[in-house]
């Protein structure tokens, strides 16, 4: 035999495997389907193009810092040179810390979380068309997050409408814009997970509780510069704004948190009547209501605050409200939860009425007028020698979970004493403590007393003589 030649061999296989092209291309053409005769696929695209250009992204500087020589105080640096160089003022740049959302193109005014441009001097905001502009602070609102900034002189704006987030239901359809990691006018999309989510404590606050805990969840992805940004929903319209997520890498796990613009509107409101947020207080102490409570008190259903304490001369005790008493309905709301009164009275300004529905010890209801009062505050003189310097406040938790020592004078007795700003006096001398009157009550008279306090996750005591 013969050896074959291979490049033969090749050629008569592809001349055989074309013998029955034409046949078997024919009826591989058979098989391929007509294009369906429909509409294009659906996109989100024109509501992205209209909702996008409202959406900015936030850079913020800190306050200057002195640069301080290496060899200043150095004697024999100073030897050779008695005049050192005299301090530099190194002022910071811009970096990347958020997003905001025009949510009025005439006045320029832009909605954003307050952790996004806490303790800056200088704010620059970038539009859709890369336009950089200067922003100044409106107001800001450290208990829920919100802040609302002023461009200045910009102009051809774009702005967002706002939505109503109370006519949200689990599973719509929602989109996240935002700028994560620098990436500006990041879309992601995704669902509503839950609503009138409870997450402990809003960001920056240093472990106390926000005072309003009613958040939208969602899976539509949320990562580090989405914050103050818009979560829309399909008609394009701002039902939240994205402040933080649930995370173990600090990354996008597919569980972020919106607040609702319920919230965010209500906020702005103040912010642009007071330039602050004067939160209403009721004066109660309150828990939930279970089934089996409600049965001991003959309720129709486990719904409803139970009220268990009442601060004296508050607008609660004014209004008649007692231990015991059941709040069912604030105004038109419904109140299933604890959780539901203090976001209904939270966002309620100091001075207004609202109009509650009790049901009484007698298992009577009735109804009653409240004109709710303001958050109370003293300075550390007013309450024990060691404290002075101190400034201090009811929690704006609305729970009056303890006293909150807002700032600290540099060098002062209390800042001696080891006291910091955000600390949370829960306790004195191991008497719980909820509001500055019972501190006061506790405190008088005393030489040494013993603080028990909340430091972001920690719990220390700290005790302090005159």
């Amino acid at each position: 035999m013969t050896r074959r030649n291979p490049i033969a061999m090749f050629v008569l296989a592809l001349a055989l495997s074309g013998a029955g092209a034409p046949h078997d291309a024919a009826r591989a053409q058979a098989d391929i389907p007509e294009p369906l005769a429909i509409e294009p696929f659906p996109s989100l695209a024109p509501l992205v193009e209209a909702t996008k250009p409202a959406v900015v992204s936030i850079a913020i500087a800190r306050p200057t810092r002195n640069f301080r020589s290496p060899f200043r105080g150095d004697p024999f640096f100073e030897r050779f040179f008695p005049n050192p160089p005299r301090q530099e003022q190194r002022e910071a740049r811009p970096v990347p810390a958020g997003s905001g959302v025009i949510v009025d193109a005439e006045r320029g005014l832009v909605l954003t979380n307050h952790h996004v441009i806490d303790n800056s001097n200088k704010i620059v905001v970038t539009l859709s068309d890369q336009r950089s502009v200067e922003a100044k602070v409106v107001g800001s609102d450290p208990g829920t997050d919100i802040a609302l900034l002023e461009l200045e002189e910009a102009d051809n704006l774009t702005q967002m409408p706002l939505g109503d987030s109370e006519s949200l239901q689990v599973g719509d359809f929602v989109l996240a814009i935002g700028n994560p990691f620098g990436l500006t006018h990041t879309v992601t999309s995704g669902i509503v997970s839950a609503l009138g989510r409870i997450i402990g404590q809003a960001p920056g606050r240093q472990g106390r509780p926000s005072p309003i805990q009613d958040f939208i969840q969602t899976d539509a992805s949320i990562n580090p510069g989405n914050s103050g940004g818009a979560l829309v929903n399909m008609r394009g319209e701002l039902v939240g704004v994205p402040s933080n997520i649930l995370s173990r890498s600090g990354d996008n796990a597919g569980i972020g948190f919106a607040i609702p613009t319920s919230i965010a509107s209500e906020i702005m409101r103040q912010l642009l009547d007071f330039g602050e947020v004067r939160r209403g207080r009721l004066g109660v102490m309150v828990g939930g209501v279970d089934q089996e409570l409600a049965d001991t008190l003959g309720l129709d259903e486990a719904s409803g605050a139970i009220v268990q304490e009442v601060v004296p001369d508050s607008a609660a005790e004014k209004a008649g409200i007692e231990p015991g008493d059941v709040i069912v309905r604030v105004n038109d709301k419904k109140i299933e939860t604890s959780s539901d009164l203090v976001n209904a009275v939270g966002l309620r300004a100091v001075g207004d009425e609202v109009t509650l529905e009790i049901v009484g010890e007698d298992g009577q209801s009735k109804v009653v007028e409240a004109i709710l009062g303001g958050l109370v505050a003293a300075t550390g003189t007013d309450i024990h020698p060691a404290l002075i310097g101190a400034s201090l406040a009811d929690s704006d938790a609305g729970d009056y979970e303890g006293v909150v020592v807002e700032t600290i004078e540099e060098g002062s007795t209390a800042q001696r004493s080891g006291l910091r700003a955000d600390d949370m006096i829960v306790a004195v001398n191991r008497t719980r403590v909820r509001n500055i009157e019972q501190f006061k009550k506790v405190a008088e008279g005393q030489s040494l007393i013993v603080l028990s306090i909340r430091r972001g996750n920690r719990t220390l005591v700290l005790p302090l003589r005159s």
